[in-house]
């Protein structure tokens, strides 16, 4: 099952945060997350930072 690119947006609704409060982690823990869509790749290093959101597997 291939993964898709993710908004930031919909990246912050499964933390339960606004997509400005997903970028101060971002900063905070200094990942460099490009802008635009998010990739499966990019997703990775944010799930094994912050662990999974609300609805993902765990």
């Amino acid at each position: 099952m291939s993964r898709k690119a993710k908004s930031r947006q919909e990246i912050a609704q499964e933390f339960g945060i606004s997509a400005k409060t997903l970028s101060r982690w971002f900063l905070k823990e200094n990942l460099n997350i490009p802008k635009g869509l998010i990739s499966p790749k990019s997703q990775d290093l944010i799930y094994e930072k912050f662990g999974k959101g609300i609805g993902q597997k765990q």
